[in-house]
Order: structure tokens, then sequence, then C-alpha cells
């Protein structure tokens, strides 16, 4: 895995953690036991704090940034789906960010909240918790809780994870 210090700044990855080889992880970052990095997902820690929770999925090609003023927090037990741009933003425990979404600058997606595919939450938006929000930019909808569902999709990474990180081997 691609894992860098960035002058004093050195990502604390819990032992638990899977970091895939493909993935990149810079500066101020924290990342939880059995949370999951997944291929070309980037974690940069150069201008801000990023904090990602425990048995949390970052997945293929996500970009998760912050700002000098705002960090970025993801809780424990979230999926964020592939190719996410997250920046600044909080996302709270339980919730999920699909696949081509961004969530912005001082934003927040409370727990079990759901963020669907392709919709941008802009600066300053409340996603919040169990709601949904859809669009772009997002609006918000109510629907059933998708809290069981959410967390088994947590549970399948943390699974996952631990089969890659047993058994993964480059063969070229």
């Amino acid at each position: 895995m691609a894992v860098y210090a960035l002058g004093d700044e050195v990502p604390t990855l819990h032992p638990d953690a899977f970091v895939h080889p493909e993935a990149t992880v810079i500066g101020r970052v924290r990342i939880g036991a059995g949370s999951t990095v997944w291929p070309s997902a980037v974690l940069r820690g150069d201008y801000g704090r990023i904090e990602i929770g425990e048995r949390t999925s970052i997945q293929d090609g996500t970009v998760v940034h912050a700002t000098a003023e705002h960090p970025t927090v993801v809780g424990d037990g979230c999926v964020i789906g592939h190719l996410v741009h997250l920046e600044g933003c909080a996302i709270a425990d339980g919730a999920l960010v699909g696949s081509d979404s961004i969530v912005l600058h001082r934003a927040t997606v409370g727990a079990g909240a759901v963020v669907g595919a392709a919709a941008l939450v802009g600066n300053d938006m409340e996603v919040p918790a169990g709601m949904r929000a859809y669009g772009v930019p997002a609006k918000l909808r109510e629907g059933a809780p998708m809290t069981d569902f959410i967390a088994a999709s947590a549970d399948r990474y943390v699974e996952m994870g631990q089969l890659h990180a047993a058994g993964l081997r480059r063969i070229d």
C-alpha cells in the first residue's frame, strides 16, 4: 500500500484495517479497526485531518480530502461507495454515501442517512439522521430506514477486507 508521511504527519492505521496495495494514504489520516480502503482510493490529509471510524468501507476510486478549517470525519459502520468525493464534511455512524456522490465543506450526513448515487450534497447542507438525499443539488426525502441494509453492507466489507488481507497476492 502507498502510505506516506508528510513532514511530521504520519497516518495511523489500525492493525485490523485493510488498505489495498493500490490505495494511497497521506499525512493526517486515521483509519479505525476493521475498516477497508479499496483500490485507487486516495485519502490525502495534507491541508487538514481525516478520520475514518471502525468497520467503515472506503470503496474504489473514492477521494477523501479536508480543508485547513474543516476535517473530514467518517463514523463507524459507514459505507462510502465507489468514486465518492468527501471534503471537509462529517458522515455520522451507519450512513451510506452512494457511488459517484459528492459531499462538500461543512456538510453533515446524519446517522443512518443515505446519500443516493451521483448526488451532490453542497456546502453547509445537513442530511438529518435517517433521511435520504438524492439529486444535483441533493434534495431531502423521507423513506423507510435502511439501517439493516447499511449494517449488513458494512459487515460484508469487513469480511471482504479480511479475505483480501489473508489471500490477496499479485501474480504478474
